[in-house]
């Protein structure tokens, strides 16, 4: 049987805006389009709304103060209205320290009290595909850093089903590990729609099917991208050409508004 066909549209943002009590707006009726598969990355200056947006498209809340406002509409590819779940990795691994590696993995299966059999298995076998075969009955406080990311990639895989957002979740990582983490995760999420916010411009060039920079007019803004199929070599000459050119985007100049 053949696979199946990514929609050419999963999920559209619309009229996403965001304004605190004193009146500043993070941002006002952006809109965005995520594909059926791929990598969309936003990147902006620190406080510009990256990861408001991000808790917004979760349908998570977003602290805005009594006389603020957010305001978000989400369809899916038909137009209807976006009802399907959201796998979700944060910075921080967020890993329990009472539950062994595989039950933080499954944690999701538990809360719905699914059976744990299944789950175990389905859990084991992701815990293998980031490369952690074997360490299912380990605690947290015993794994490295990067292995605890490898954890929370396996447990938001647990969790995919179309659309997963992911907050900077190895920018805690040292180089090295980092650009492992960004191998993988394009690695094993290649089937999956997902929105990437990051500070690094080398993971966004590197990571990106589509990029978005959040301007100082409160909208986003695509940027160009190196040639070729993610993720890039960090040390092609043309990803360091416009990574250049990204951060002078950062700094306020150049690029141009979405229409996405």
């Amino acid at each position: 049987m053949a696979p199946a066909v990514p929609p050419a549209e999963i999920l559209r943002i619309s009229e996403a805006s965001l304004r605190f009590a004193d009146g500043r707006p993070l941002f006002e009726t952006l809109s965005l389009s995520l594909p059926g598969r791929g990598w969309t990355c936003l990147m902006g200056r620190s406080g510009c709304g990256k990861s408001s947006l991000l808790r917004m498209v979760a349908g998570l809340p977003v602290e805005v103060g009594p006389q603020g406002h957010a305001h978000i509409k989400r369809r899916n590819g038909e137009g209807g209205e976006f009802s399907a779940s959201i796998a979700w990795m944060p910075q921080r691994d967020m890993l329990m320290p009472w539950r062994r590696v595989v039950e933080n993995v499954a944690v999701g299966a538990a809360l719905r009290g699914q059976r744990w059999s299944d789950a175990r298995e389905r859990a084991e076998a992701l815990l293998a595909r980031v490369g952690l075969a074997g360490l299912g009955a380990r605690w947290p406080d015993s794994l490295s850093g990067g292995q605890r990311q490898r954890v929370a990639l396996a447990r938001t895989l647990f969790e995919a089903d179309g659309v997963v957002l992911m907050d900077e979740p190895f920018s805690a990582l040292d180089a090295l590990t980092r650009l492992e983490l960004q191998d993988l995760a394009a690695e094993v999420l290649a089937e999956q729609s997902v929105l990437l916010v990051t500070h690094d411009p080398l993971e966004a060039l590197r990571l990106a099917d589509t990029l978005y920079v959040f301007g100082t007019d409160a909208q986003l803004h695509a940027m160009a991208l190196p040639p070729g199929d993610p993720p890039r070599a960090p040390g092609d000459v043309a990803v360091a050409g416009i990574q250049a050119a990204l951060f002078e985007r950062l700094r306020g100049t150049g690029g141009e508004r979405s229409n996405a």
